[in-house]
Order: structure tokens, then C-alpha cells, then sequence
């Protein structure tokens, strides 16, 4: 415990620069509540205004917490959540970003996550290479992945790069961590092709075998592969089955492991996802928000070739 207080204190000051007398809330759920006790404490040693509230776990991610959790993460100037699903894209955070709370999401995280792999990264690295990734994401108008024989065209034309440095220092900033990554939400009725997803999915964990998805008109039409059955939320849908994330991991510390939190920010691999993106620029509101991970992938942004098998090229 006393180490992940450690770990929790240099988190609060490196990258949410809290400082005392703050108001900081822990939102966490039974499965997660040792971390969630961790950073209370640290809150404390720090000298915040500290409070910790423990909710039911939530079925999938992208559900809303309860009412008065979303109530009093608009009143506290920085949120924590350590939790097993995500309220990444959650009206309570978006609207709590609005009231400008700064908000770090931790979606899966474990006592292992917490004090190895993407948490030990040098956050000021991510946070540059992030910065130019977002920056081609805004400027580009279609995407395209390539991956053993299969493509994906993705159109993010007009939609606006959204930079997660795990750095959120300012009023009203918020992403994840441990954090790495860039993403847009492409154009919901613009996905077209065959994808394979061989590093983690969420709803099935770090994957034995690839799965093998078919995209058209922003929505995917078929799943195959182990566990697939894990997916059919997606296909209940449209909506649930809406193509809503084009992300790109930036993180050189992250490590795959079957948790979605960090698989994502693995340095050179892209992410799609499916479900709500109404929290980054999209007009999706599904019931769930579900990531799937692709490694040593080959993208382009527009004409310009940014990740070759994995490797960055800019």
C-alpha cells in the first residue's frame, strides 16, 4: 500500500499538478477500491480537501455513473477514477470538463499497471509525440490502415485530433492514465473495408488469435475469430456497431496486457473502436464504447505514410 501511495503522490503533482487545498475526488468501484484508497491517501499527504466515493461496478464501459457521482464530479476541481470500466465517454465527464474539472480516467488499471509499464514512462517524450500525431489527425482528411492483405479506409474529414498526454494540468482537461495516445472520431457513416484485430479487444481481453472484422458505411457487419461472441453488442445495432475512434498509441513505456487502458497507448500500434464518441467530436451515442487493438499496423494519413509495420516514421 505504502508504495502505490508513492506512486499515487507523484501522479497528483507530475500530472494533474494539484496543489494544496484542492478539492480532489476519487471515484472507484469494489474491484478497484485498494488503488482508490491509495490516492485518497496521497490526496491527503499533498494537503487536498480529499473525498472518495465507491459505486457499483458498471456493466460495460460507457455507462453512466449515478446521478449524484456525476453532480460532484462538476463541483471538484480534480477527478480520479479508478474503476473497471471506463466513464471516459460519459456525459458526467464531459460535463464535468465543461465545469472545468481536470479528469484522469482509469479504466482496468491494476496494483501492476499502477507501478510498472506505461506509468514509468517520460511523460514529457508522450506528450511531444503526441502533440505532432494530433496535429496530422486534424490536418487529414482520410486515413487508411493496412494489415496483413486487409484495409480500412477511414474518412476524418473536418473532425479535430484529440491529444491524451496524460498531462492535464489546466482547467477543463481530461484523458487518461497511464496515457499515450492520439485519436479522432472519424465520420460515422465513412468505414469501409476488412480489418484484423490481433492485440486486445475489449469485452475479450489480450487475444490468443486474430479476429477478422467487416466495415461498410461505418458499420461493422461481421465478427469472426475466437470469442467473437463477446462482441454482440456490437452487432445488436447500428449504433452499438458504429466505427466511432481512429486512435494511435505513442506511449514506448506501454505494455500489451490484455487491459485496454494500456494496451491502446502501445507505442506504433492503432486502435478503432466502436459505440458512443459524442465525448471527442462525434455524434454517436451508443451503448457502449469498445476498443480493439492492432499491432505493427502500416497508416496513412492522407498521402503520407506515419506508422510502417509498427515503426514511426515521422
Amino acid at each position: 500500500m505504502e508504495n502505490l501511495v508513492k506512486i499515487a503522490e507523484d501522479v497528483l503533482t507530475s500530472c494533474l499538478a494539484v496543489k494544496t487545498g484542492e478539492e480532489v475526488l476519487i471515484i472507484t468501484d469494489d474491484s478497484r477500491k485498494e488503488i482508490g484508497e491509495a490516492i485518497y491517501e496521497a490526496a491527503g499527504n499533498l494537503g487536498c480537501e480529499k473525498l472518495l466515493m465507491v459505486m457499483k461496478e458498471r456493466e460495460v464501459s460507457g455507462q453512466e455513473p449515478p446521478k449524484a457521482i456525476a453532480a460532484a464530479m462538476k463541483a471538484a476541481d480534480v477527478v480520479l477514477v479508478p474503476t473497471a470500466q471506463s466513464l471516459t465517454h460519459t456525459n458526467a465527464r464531459i460535463e464535468a470538463a465543461k465545469a472545468g474539472t481536470r479528469v484522469a480516467t482509469m479504466p482496468g488499471i491494476t496494483k501492476e499497471m499502477f507501478s510498472r509499464g506505461a506509468m514509468t514512462a517520460d511523460y514529457n517524450e508522450v506528450e511531444k509525440l503526441t502533440a505532432k500525431v494530433t496535429e496530422m489527425l486534424t490536418r487529414a482528411s482520410r486515413a487508411r490502415i493496412e494489415k496483413d492483405g486487409y484495409v480500412l479506409n477511414i474518412n476524418i474529414s473536418g473532425r479535430n485530433g484529440i491529444p491524451s498526454p496524460g498531462v492535464y494540468r489546466e482547467a477543463g482537461k481530461c484523458g487518461n492514465l497511464p496515457s499515450g495516445e492520439a485519436y479522432i472520431a472519424p465520420l460515422e457513416d465513412g468505414s469501409d473495408g476488412e480489418m484484423i484485430i490481433d492485440g486486445s479487444m475489449v469485452g475479450i481481453g489480450k487475444l490468443e488469435s486474430p479476429l477478422h472484422m467487416t466495415i461498410s458505411g461505418g458499420k461493422l457487419r461481421s465478427v469472426t475469430g475466437e470469442k467473437s461472441e463477446n462482441l454482440d453488442i456490437l452487432l445488436k445495432n447500428e449504433i452499438n456497431g458504429t466505427v466511432c475512434e481512429l486512435g494511435i498509441g505513442t506511449n514506448e513505456a506501454a505494455i500489451l496486457n490484455g487491459i485496454i487502458l494500456e494496451d491502446e497507448k502501445v507505442y506504433g500500434t492503432v486502435h478503432i473502436a466502436f459505440g458512443t464518441n459524442t465525448s471527442f467530436g462525434g455524434t454517436n451515442k451508443a451503448e457502449c464504447h469498445m476498443d480493439g487493438i492492432i499491432l505493427r499496423p502500416t497508416l496513412y494519413l492522407d498521402d503520407t505514410k506515419v506508422i510502417e509495420n509498427g515503426v514511426f516514421l515521422i
